[in-house]
């Protein structure tokens, strides 16, 4: 009866010691290594970029306008013509400028007329003093004679002096008169397309003030776009830097061009007064961001851009070809000397901090100058990140 109990007492202490010894290994034990989301070092081409929105326009937009005032008689063009340098546009009614042209004309004739008969008149007064100067010589007449004589010849010189201004003036307004005659002719000052027609067929304009503009004419051979580049973008454009566009509707085509200027101040200048300026109001709370044009020019000889189309624009700051890559969500933060730190799994599988330098960033992939090699791996996510990952820091 006595071996059943000490049996019993066996097996409960055994018990008892695996339970002990599960307990100590649990709490003794290492703890697993963390989750990792990893990303291996792959060579791939990268290109960095600054984008921005752009407009395209033609790269030659002229306002065609008329110089006189009058009525519109005759409009040679419709919307969507093309016109070459000096084809008519339009016609304005030209009686006014004719008549004006003919009064110029007329009075050139009276000033011409009046300054030969003068003329006439002083040829005549010469001989008569000559013939009183050889008189004198001989006392057959008085020296107040003489003097007379010489006084309308010198009164003569001086009339006709004052015509020849005159007749000059007249041939200028002759000019002048058949300037504005010529201006009722409205013609293309440049090759182009009609882009708009502002005024119509009989319309009357007034170019007191300014000049009225009848038709937009711009060359869409070669289009031009305005790219806005924020203020943050740039500072890291110049000139001569590559640039490439799509546009909404053909997002698989891409038009490439070299930016040639970068505007250096938007175009909210044009707004500013002094006033303004100097205004205590404008607070940099309230300050807008602020945009500057960069423009580059591309070959539309197909005709498939048209004016004012939106382009989704990108200025390529550096290209790299067949380097070492990693996705830029491995980036952590950044140190004093421009290193970043990465994470990569140890033999244990616990990440390791390791420092890389790096180049290109398109904010995808980076590029890896040093500290890692290709078909290394780089940790992305781990399950605890927030506490175990620190957060990049903005360059």
């Amino acid at each position: 009866m006595s071996a059943v109990p000490r049996k019993r007492r066996l097996i409960i202490i055994a018990a008892v010691v695996l339970c002990v010894t599960i307990a100590l290994y649990t709490w003794l034990a290492p703890a697993p290594p963390p989750a990792l989301q990893l990303a291996p070092v792959l060579r791939a081409d990268i290109e960095q970029v600054v984008e921005a929105t752009g407009t395209l326009k033609p790269s030659q937009l002229v306002s065609v306008g008329a110089q006189v005032s009058g009525r519109i008689d005759v409009l040679y063009v419709k919307l969507g013509d093309k016109v070459k340098a000096g084809d008519p546009i339009a016609d304005i009614d030209s009686r006014t400028q004719r008549n004006a042209l003919l009064r110029a004309q007329a009075a050139q004739r009276s000033a011409r007329a009046t300054r030969d008969a003068l003329a006439t008149d002083l040829r005549q007064h010469a001989l008569t003093l000559q013939r009183l100067q050889q008189l004198l010589q001989g006392q057959l007449v008085a020296r107040a004679d003489v003097d007379a004589a010489r006084a309308r010849v010198d009164a003569t010189s001086e009339q006709i002096a004052a015509l020849d201004g005159e007749v000059v003036q007249r041939r200028t307004d002759v000019d002048v008169a058949q300037t504005n005659l010529e201006y009722t002719r409205i013609t293309a000052p440049t090759d182009g397309t009609v882009l708009a027609v502002v005024a119509r067929q009989g319309q009357t304009v007034n170019a007191v003030q300014s000049a009225p503009t009848i038709v937009m004419l711009g060359n869409q051979d070669v289009m031009t776009v305005y790219a806005e580049i924020s203020e943050a973008d740039v500072v890291h454009t110049a000139l001569g830097q590559e640039a490439f566009f799509t546009i909404l509707g053909d997002s698989g085509r891409r038009y490439s061009s070299t930016l040639r200027d970068i505007a250096p101040a938007p175009e909210s200048i044009t707004n500013e007064d002094t006033s303004a300026l100097a205004s205590p109001s404008l607070s940099a709370g309230s300050r807008t961001a602020m945009y500057y044009n960069g423009q580059f020019d591309v070959d539309n000889a197909d005709g498939r851009l048209r004016s004012y189309m939106t382009a989704q624009v990108r200025i390529v700051l550096g290209r790299a070809r067949h380097v070492l890559t990693i996705p830029s969500a491995a980036l952590g933060a950044r140190a004093a000397d421009g290193s970043y730190s990465v994470q990569v799994p140890g033999s244990d599988g616990q990440p390791l901090a390791r420092r890389i330098t790096i180049g290109l960033d398109d904010q995808i992939r980076v590029e890896v100058r040093s500290g890692l090699e290709e078909g290394e791996q780089v940790v992305l996510v781990q399950a605890n990140e927030e506490a175990a990952t620190p957060a990049a820091q903005p360059q």
